[in-house]
């Protein structure tokens, strides 16, 4: 048997699974680490934690290959995008990862995008001028932390660490270069214009490479904790997203991929970048050839989460009695509730918000709370609120690239029955669950396969996805999401001159308290 590994560095856990030539899983692991918010806007990772569940999550899937038997052709490479680490010229660490959550540089991010270059930066990178990019926190290093920006002499984001502590490699793949706010996705380079707005040179940054380039030499103390053979030929890979499209089959021209996860994200791939004149969507790079056009948004399952911890603490112990999943249980509170919530809204914005409107400074909000509402409305108009966020995504998208032909959605979200039906009511549209397991490892691994020659191109996919389940629209519900969602998409463009009041009231009093 012909073995492929795909691994994803992602926010919150590293995944790796073992495919076989045939289009099975034989092993997968996931290896979880902690989010650091030890200050407002903070959102860090320690590099060497991660480094930890990479290095477990390999040897966990490796163990089960008979190498006397068995060939591992290669291991390929997802991650997160938009991590910066500061390096100083040994390439050792002076920060842990700002992660794509972190919004400290929100005001330099301002700076930019009310700026007459903001516009330009934005339609030579593709990546909306935000606190995620590198542009943006390498900007907040030089003002914030001057002694760290005065001895970083490299950048980089998690997996080029990673690949530099594991085989000795400087270079950073494109798909990952595209989603920094520095590199120019028409001309594929670093853009002199942004790394002078940045304060930074391109003798700062990776070497760019491309999704297929390969190398080899993991390190012989790496080699003997995992038990993968130190020639084993690793393969660069993509950022997650990307990859995430890749691995549900959203690869043709019209097929919008929607992933819900902690995050969540509306995609389509083209074949040639495309940016919007209004700023609200990304384009980043899969490969040299082939681009993926689509919005983020920061509040997806963390969204419920927050919700089930905060809200529903004694279901989440029933649950537990009941050796129930608490989100199974909080669905079907949900579910006893009439689409709209009778006209309970919930604007998810826990976390600031990205795609479509591009406000660090987003707040989260119930709006039509009345005496009739319950708690059970209010876990509903949760999981709406989510699912409107995403749609408004899609509406943008479409004035770019056009109506969709085909959607397809994943993430821990097409667990419920209820949420997969809401994302086909509320888009109007019917929604395909294909039964893949990990997208973006498994984007990795068609990466990979292209690469070492076993896949003529993307289509290979197909023969790795298992069967699916499409939900169509209940036209029942259309009326009343026909109704809301307008007042919900009205609700944001209001509340939007008080968001940036309301954060600098609450980063004020935050520190305040700090101090006392």
């Amino acid at each position: 048997m012909n073995y492929i590994i795909g691994m994803d560095i992602g926010t919150t856990s590293t995944k790796a699974v073992l495919y076989g030539d045939d289009g099975k899983v034989y092993s997968h692991a996931n290896e979880g680490y902690p989010l650091y918010r030890d200050a407002t806007g903070m959102a860090e990772e320690d590099q060497n934690e991660i480094l930890e569940a990479v290095t477990k999550a390999l040897q966990q899937v490796v163990s089960y290959i008979n190498f006397k038997e068995d060939t591992l052709k290669g291991v390929s490479f997802s991650s997160a995008n938009q991590s910066l680490i500061a390096l100083d010229k040994n390439h050792q660490p002076l920060t842990r990862i700002q992660t794509w959550g972190d919004t400290r540089s929100t005001k330099y991010a301002q700076q930019i995008k009310n700026s007459d270059r903001g516009q330009a930066i934005y339609e030579k990178t593709g990546t909306p001028i935000h606190p995620m990019s590198l542009l943006c926190k390498i900007m907040w290093l030089k003002n914030e932390k001057p002694d760290i920006y005065e001895k970083a002499a490299y950048y980089c984001g998690i997996k080029e660490y990673i690949f530099y502590r594991l085989f000795g490699v400087w270079q950073m793949d494109i798909s990952v270069a595209s989603c920094t706010g520095l590199f120019n996705i028409f001309e594929q380079k670093w853009d002199q214009e942004a790394m002078e707005i940045a304060g930074v040179t391109a003798k700062q940054l990776p070497p760019v490479v491309d999704a297929y380039h390969q190398f080899s030499g993991l390190k012989e103390e790496v080699a003997k904790i995992t038990g993968c053979p130190a020639d084993t030929t690793f393969i660069q890979g993509a950022f997650d997203g990307a990859l995430s499209n890749l691995g549900v089959g959203a690869i043709d021209n019209g097929v919008v991929a929607v992933t819900i996860g902690t995050s969540g994200a509306v995609r389509i791939v083209t074949d040639h970048p495309v940016t919007d004149p209004k700023g609200r969507i990304f384009c980043y790079a899969v490969d040299k050839d082939h681009y993926v056009v689509g919005g983020p948004v920061n509040n997806g399952g963390d969204v419920f989460r927050w919700a089930r911890d905060n809200l529903f603490d004694s279901e989440k112990s029933t649950a537990a009695l009941l050796h129930k999943n608490a989100y199974d249980l909080l669905t079907e509170i949900a579910a006893q509730v009439p689409a709209g919530s009778d006209g309970l809204l919930f604007h998810p914005y826990l976390s600031g918000e990205r795609a479509p409107i591009w406000e660090a400074n987003a707040r989260g909000s119930f709006f039509g709370l009345t005496q009739m509402h319950t708690r059970a409305h209010m876990v509903r108009a949760v999981l709406e609120g989510i699912v409107y966020n995403l749609y408004t995504v899609l509406l943008a998208l479409e004035e770019v690239v056009g109506q969709p032909k085909e959607i397809l959605a994943t993430g821990g979200f097409a667990r419920s029955q209820l949420w997969r039906q809401m994302l086909a009511d509320v888009f109007e549209r019917p929604v395909t669950i294909p039964q893949d397991f990990e997208s973006s490892c498994l984007g990795a691994a068609v990466i990979g396969m292209k690469s070492l020659g076993m896949a003529d191109d993307f289509n290979v996919v197909k023969q790795f996805i298992g069967e699916t389940s499409t939900y169509d629209p209940n036209p029942e519900n259309f009326d009343v999401y026909r109704e809301l969602v307008p007042i919900y998409i009205r609700l944001t463009r209001q509340l939007r001159p008080e968001y940036e009041n309301i954060a600098r009231f609450q980063i004020k009093h935050s520190h305040a308290k700090a101090k006392d």
